[in-house]
C-alpha cells in the first residue's frame, strides 16, 4: 500500500507583529531592516495559504516541514509558528525541524521549540532533543537540528558531533530491524558539501556525508536555499541516497520567485514496499506560470 509523504519548507510566516525597540539588538536589527526593505514582499501569505489548502487535498499520510517558520526569532512569532503547524495538521501528522531563522538570536530556538513541542516530540513524547524518531506507517522519520544562532549576514548551520553520533546509532539500528522501515532524514540546511554558498552552508556537511556513508538512509529532505534541488550521496551499500530541497512555501511568482525553480511549491513522495526494499516516486506541486497551484511534474531522483 502506497504511503504518501508531503514536504514543504521555509514558509517565513508573517506578518511580523509589533516590534519593540529593545528587541532590535544585534542581528535582529539587520534582519528587521532586510524585512522592511523587501523580504516581507518576497513572502506572500496568500500564496502560502493556497499552497497549504492544496496540500491538504493530496491525501498525504504525513507532512514534513524543514524549518524557517520564523523571520527574526521574535517571541511574537512563536505562537504564529505553532498556529501555522496546526493548520498543516495534528502533531501526529506533522513533523518539524528548525532552521536558522528559528534560531536567529540566542533564546529564539528554545522559545520556538517550547511553543511547537508537540511537532518535534518523538514517539515517547519527549521533545526538544535531536535527533528524534517518529514512526508513521512504513516510515521512520529522523529529525535533526542544524539551527544555531550566528552573526549578522551569516546563515550557517551545524549539527555537532554528539547529534551526528546519535543519528548514526539510530539509523544503524533502524537498518537492522525486521521489515526495515523507510528511513527519512529531515534537516534544514543542505547536508552535502557544496550544497549551499559560503556563509550559508552546513559547517559539518562532510561529517554528515561520512555518517550517511556508514549508516545509510533512504531519503534526505531539506530547505534553506529556497529552490527545488536534487543531489545524492553514497550509502553503505554503494547505492545513492537522494537529497531533495524545496523552495520557500510562500515565495511569490515575481521577484526571486519569478524563476520557476524558486516559486512556492512542495513535493509529494509516494513510497511503496517492493520485496526487501522500497520504491520512491516524487512530484512537485506549486505556483505555475499562471499563478495558480498546479502539478509541476515529477522530481528526478536518479
Amino acid at each position: 500500500m502506497t504511503f504518501r509523504l508531503a514536504h514543504l519548507s521555509d514558509p517565513h510566516v508573517g506578518p511580523l507583529g509589533r516590534v519593540r525597540l529593545h528587541q532590535l539588538i544585534g542581528k535582529r536589527a539587520t534582519g528587521y531592516a532586510n524585512w522592511r526593505r523587501g523580504r516581507s514582499r518576497s513572502h506572500d501569505m496568500a500564496v502560502l495559504e493556497a499552497l497549504v489548502a492544496d496540500l491538504k487535498t493530496q491525501g498525504a499520510g504525513h507532512v514534513a516541514c524543514t524549518g524557517d517558520l520564523c523571520n527574526i526569532g521574535l517571541p511574537s512569532e512563536w505562537e504564529t509558528a505553532r498556529t501555522f503547524l496546526e493548520a498543516l495538521g495534528t502533531p501526529d501528522a506533522v513533523s518539524f525541524v528548525p532552521g536558522n531563522h528559528d534560531a536567529y538570536v540566542r533564546g529564539s530556538l528554545e522559545g520556538l521549540l517550547a511553543a511547537c513541542s508537540r511537532f518535534t516530540s518523538d514517539d515517547s513524547g519527549s521533545w526538544g532533543r535531536f535527533p528524534y524518531l517518529r514512526r508513521r506507517g512504513p516510515l521512520a522519520l529522523v529529525g535533526l537540528s542544524s539551527a544555531i544562532p550566528t552573526k549578522p549576514f551569516v546563515a550557517t548551520g551545524r549539527l555537532g558531533a554528539p547529534q551526528l553520533a546519535a543519528a548514526e546509532v539510530l539509523l544503524r539500528a533502524l537498518a537492522t530491524e525486521p521489515g526495515r522501515p523507510f528511513r527519512v532524514v529531515m534537516i534544514h540546511h543542505p547536508p552535502q558539501p557544496g550544497g549551499a554558498a559560503p556563509g550559508r552552508e552546513l559547517k559539518d556537511a562532510a561529517a554528515f556525508t561520512a555518517m550517511i556513508g556508514r549508516a545509510g538512509a533512504d531519503l534526505i529532505l531539506h530547505g534553506h536555499n529556497h529552490v527545488i534541488s536534487t543531489a545524492a550521496i553514497p550509502g553503505p551499500d554503494g547505492r545513492a541516497v537522494p537529497i531533495v530541497g524545496v523552495p520557500s512555501a510562500s515565495a511569490r511568482a515575481d521577484g526571486h520567485g519569478a524563476l520557476a525553480a524558486r516559486r512556492a511549491s512542495y513535493v509529494l513522495y509516494d513510497i511503496d514496499r517492493a520485496g526487501d526494499g522500497y520504491t520512491l516516486a516524487a512530484r512537485r506541486r506549486g505556483l505555475g506560470a499562471e499563478g495558480a497551484i498546479c502539478d509541476l511534474g515529477p522530481v528526478d531522483l536518479t
